[in-house]
């Protein structure tokens, strides 16, 4: 048996031990697990963009234990099994790569030149399968930033897509003139609706520059969590709290702290 494999199955031996014989885990059911799970995903996310690889390394395990609790609980309930849930992601792997495992649907050999040849083809064969709509797979439950990059990105594997970088722009700056429109006329609701265009807009135009939307945000909220942790710290040292200090003081520390490290 190749280790990989090996290593596997001692993981569901042990997942229907812990079934069996733990009080906590006979307990727990797809519903008691589902925030759990979403947990242990933003963990991974956090050392992925830390670059942790020890990190990455346990929290994908803790991923692969809810992966096989999940198949194990559907099986007592005689949903489905775990070899069910592998031999369906490998069929449609195998479905979705003609380029590599055969011909297309109607039997012609199926060229790609890049990526993006891979990511249309990819969506024309979702929607061959009976997908409703090329946006379909796009789950509700996604924060906001990556969902509007998703759907973005979904839209473009059919070409609803602008040509230039330029021409997003001039569409933010649509949005700001409409923001400010919306702001002026004293309306909360239109406000609401105009920002969320704005956002959605910028978002367009950080995937147009290759920048992930997400990242640059979080990147942007640690720098914010850095300085502002610097200010209060600096305030203490003069013996002082930033809720005695006016606004101008502040604002002179946290040029300071910026300046003595403008990356962080």
């Amino acid at each position: 048996m190749d280790a990989p494999v090996q290593s596997f199955a001692r993981l569901v031996g042990i997942m229907d031990d812990l079934r069996e014989k733990c009080p906590w885990d006979r307990k727990q059911t797809i519903h008691t697990l589902r925030q759990l799970s979403i947990e242990e995903l933003y963990e991974l996310a956090d050392a992925i963009t830390e670059e942790d690889w020890q990190g990455i390394k346990e929290e994908l395990g803790d991923l692969m234990l809810h992966i096989v609790f999940y198949a194990k609980i559907a099986r007592e309930q005689e949903k489905f099994t775990l070899e069910q849930v592998m031999d369906g992601i490998s069929e449609k792997l195998i479905a979705r790569h003609p380029h590599i495992y055969g011909n297309g649907p109607d039997g012609t050999p199926v060229v790609v030149n890049d990526e993006e040849d891979v990511k249309r083809n990819w969506e024309k064969l979702k929607l061959k399968e009976g997908k409703k709509s090329v946006l379909s797979g796009v789950p509700k439950s996604l924060p906001s930033v990556v969902k509007a990059m998703r759907l973005q990105e979904k839209a473009k594997q059919v070409g609803f897509e602008w040509d230039t970088r330029e021409q997003v722009w001039d569409k933010v700056l649509e949005e700001m003139a409409e923001l400010q429109e919306a702001v002026a006329s004293g309306s909360q609701e239109r406000s609401a609706e105009e920002l969320g265009d704005l956002l959605f807009s910028l978002v367009n135009y950080a995937r147009f520059l290759q920048v992930d939307a997400e990242n640059a945000l979080e990147k942007t909220n640690k720098k914010f969590i850095y300085r502002f942790t610097k200010m209060e710290e600096a305030a203490a040292a003069r013996h002082q709290m930033l809720t005695d200090m006016t606004l101008a003081e502040m604002d002179a520390l946290w040029n300071s702290i910026k300046k003595q490290n403008p990356a962080s």
